[in-house]
């Protein structure tokens, strides 16, 4: 059985996310698998996973900021918003110049309101939105602030058949459609848009240098530590013995200058303890790696 730790996938194309976390439990020879972040099934690229004790990273991973390289298509709108959806309305984009797109490109960059994919795994009343869109009921989803960092054009190609697509990297923050910008892109040079293509480079820390595919982890499973992976993530803050016996036991111990957090909490040998974050006049274990 894998030890306690973080594995970097590069999710092959036409894959769920669910299909990876299966097949990784295999090769781990263990239940406790899970993931930082779901990739559509058309995506490739960066999943990041957790090995057993390394599940309790997850949720604080899911929260990092992920960069992109991305397709978007203008000239057609589908219901998914990306290539797997059904085709609607095709208007002929070519007139549609590199500026135009750069001027979109602009009122999608820095913090927006983005409305989630009617074809998403946001709850309305309880439902999956995309269960309720799979019965053909569209259901009103609230706009959300994020944080797009980065919006880098590196192509733009006119299609003979009156298509643009457009090639960008882009980096957002926790909760980013990418699908969404498409169809918002689309929709402010009124020809309509979607996502032909898109490949996750980053999730925080972790990046396709460090990733590997299921074919390679099937010849060796390579992991990144618990230690680590922790390290590599957040602040590390090494405690003394007194407080690593306090957070142990889930204890709170003197507030961190390192930020709010979460701080990752060492214990004087380099075993990673917790993730902390602080409270007003204190700091308290979030996540306890190695209770007393």
């Amino acid at each position: 059985m894998a030890d306690s730790g973080v594995v970097v996938v590069d999710k092959p194309a036409d894959w769920t996310s669910h299909d990876v976390v299966a097949k990784t439990r295999g090769l781990a020879r263990t239940r406790r698998v899970g993931h930082a972040g779901t990739l559509d099934p058309m995506a490739t690229g960066v999943l990041v996973l957790g090995i057993e004790k390394g599940t309790k990273l997850l949720g604080h991973l899911t929260l990092t900021e992920k960069t992109y390289e991305a397709t978007i298509r203008l000239g057609l709108v589908t219901n998914t918003d990306d290539a797997e959806g059904e085709p609607g309305a095709r208007v002929d984009a070519s007139a549609v110049t590199d500026a135009d797109v750069r001027a979109a490109v602009a009122k999608l960059t820095g913090p927006i309101q983005q409305v989630p994919p009617q074809v998403s795994a946001i709850k309305v009343d309880g439902k999956r939105a995309y269960k309720s869109a799979r019965e053909g009921k569209e259901v009103a989803l609230r706009a959300r602030t994020v944080t797009i960092s980065q919006f880098d054009v590196t192509a733009v190609r006119h299609t003979p058949d009156g298509f643009v697509d457009v090639d960008a990297v882009i980096t957002g923050s926790s909760g980013t459609y990418i699908r969404a910008l498409a169809r918002d892109m689309g929709a402010d040079l009124a020809v309509g848009g979607h996502l032909t293509a898109l490949r996750r480079t980053r999730v925080g820390p972790y990046d396709l240098s460090q990733a590997r595919t299921l074919d390679e982890l099937a010849k060796e499973f390579t992991q990144v530590p618990l230690a680590q992976a922790v390290a590599a993530a957040f602040p590390v803050r090494t405690m003394d013995e007194a407080e690593t016996r306090a957070i142990r036991h889930g204890n709170r111990i003197s507030e961190s200058s390192l930020g709010d957090g979460p701080v990752g909490l060492f214990a004087p040998d380099g075993t990673v303890v917790a993730l902390g974050e602080n409270r007003p006049g204190h700091m308290k274990p979030v996540v306890v790696f190695s209770p007393a």
